[in-house]
């Protein structure tokens, strides 16, 4: 019932009537071209595209343009990038935590839409969703072209521990709790190696592309530690291989050293967030090849949003003032040692479509900005584990995005982005608002 409900959120006519527009352009003429592999601006180029995939990149432009041409010559064009750690079913306020009491998945479905709008038109032609029940229908609606949105990787509802951050009860009341019932594997919720592999083969089930797991506690979730290990060795180990059984990667959510430890040893693809690394983590995560996402952007929302009163329970407001204060500095020494960092912003807890800032976030704590670029773009591609996108090369996926001017020479051009093309489709124009989008 519940499954159906979701389908008929996504596939209402309001969602219908955002489908992607039937634009024509199948030539781009760029002032700049980023090489994602290099890390450089190329120059003036040609980029011919055809059937939703590059067909040729060519050096120079034209004097004048064809009526399928767009004209970007004041432009830096980049591969569509792509923000590995977002939420689009939901996005935080002070009504977050009693909504969840009051709406149903279909409310979140609705809402989804227009987040993942913004976030297309924001320059994010993917993006892997880490946690949510809609995110697997929100991908099916968006790859059938019924609704705007980036492509989604989506983890499906995130595998958790009892009390733990994802355990999705944190906070009932005694008599609710009772009526419910704990909650297990199909829930996302584990206590044993066999439950993990329960949990695994549920999600494999749901059709989720990617596995999550929260492997310490975590700021937002009804729960006083934000960073205590929340799974055996055996558990976390038993989650891996068996994703490893299906094809799918994990990332780790984890603040806590332990945690991370664990989630690095048993061969996780990712940790996400990473607070409390230490050296140990650092040389673990090196040696293992294991990717770090940092999401600098939700850490300052956080500890901002702690300042607030009422915006956050009390229980997790000096969890939120303490642990996002920390992340940018994490990220400034992960990256000076030599950590591979893949781009995600925990979108959702901050507002979806401002993603881009995390990018200034990244030169600001030391990453040049060619190098915040390629994390956002051919690192992501290796984190996903895909080859067809992250670069403008002839054969890839035509994801296409510009900005004004120069973001090498500044940063802050990344949050001017007015030229969208995903799979050859252009979603947005110079000229051209945004979409409205939700609230």
């Amino acid at each position: 019932m519940r499954a159906s409900l979701l389908t008929l959120a996504l596939l209402s006519p309001f969602a219908q009537a955002d489908a992607p527009p039937g634009a024509a352009t199948n030539e781009l003429h760029c002032g700049q071209v980023f090489d994602a592999r290099s890390g450089r601006l190329l120059g003036p180029h040609t980029i011919q595209v055809r059937d939703g995939r590059i067909a040729a990149v060519a050096a120079g432009v034209p004097a004048g343009s064809t009526g399928t041409a767009q004209d970007l010559r004041g432009h830096t064009c980049m591969p569509g990038w792509t923000d590995l750690h977002v939420h689009l079913e939901d996005q935080s306020s002070p009504q977050s935590y009693s909504e969840g009491f009051r709406l149903d998945p279909v409310d979140y479905a609705f809402r989804s839409v227009g987040y993942a709008e913004k976030t297309l038109l924001a320059g994010f032609t993917s993006v892997r969703d880490l946690g949510g029940e809609v995110a697997p229908h929100l991908r099916d609606a968006v790859n059938q072209g019924r609704v705007r949105g980036p492509r989604i990787f989506a983890a499906g509802r995130s595998i958790a521990t009892t009390g733990g951050h994802a355990d999705p009860t944190n906070g009932y009341n005694s008599m609710l709790s009772h009526l419910l019932g704990p909650p297990g594997p199909t829930e996302g919720v584990i206590n044993s190696v066999d439950d993990a592999r329960q949990a695994v083969r549920q999600r494999y089930k749901e059709g989720s592309d990617v596995i999550k797991i929260t492997a310490t506690g975590g700021v937002l979730s009804y729960a006083k530690s934000g960073d205590a290990p929340q799974f055996t060795v055996d558990e976390v180990q038993a989650v891996v291989d068996t994703a490893r059984d299906y094809g799918y990667r994990v990332a780790a959510h984890a603040h806590g050293t332990e945690g991370m430890k664990r989630a690095v040893l048993a061969g996780v693809t990712s940790i996400e967030h990473g607070t409390y690394m230490d050296d140990e983590v650092i040389r673990l995560m090196k040696q293992h090849g294991t990717w770090y996402v940092p999401t600098i952007y939700a850490g300052r929302f956080v500890a901002d949003k702690a300042r607030v009163d009422g915006y956050f329970p009390e229980m997790v407001r000096p969890k939120a003032a303490r642990i996002g204060a920390q992340i940018q500095d994490t990220f400034a020494k992960a990256y000076k040692a030599g950590v591979k960092i893949g781009f995600g912003t925990d979108m959702g807890v901050g507002p979806h479509g401002d993603n881009a800032r995390e990018f200034i976030y990244m030169v600001e704590a030391g990453m040049p900005a060619a190098a915040a670029l390629q994390a956002a773009t051919i690192r992501a591609a290796e984190v996903l584990g895909v080859d067809d996108q992250g670069v403008i090369e002839a054969g890839k996926r035509a994801d296409i995005v510009a900005v004004p001017g120069d973001p090498l020479a500044d940063i802050t051009r990344v949050m001017q982005v007015d030229f969208v093309m995903k799979d050859g489709t252009v979603y947005r124009r110079p000229g051209e608002p945004a979409a409205a989008g939700a609230p």
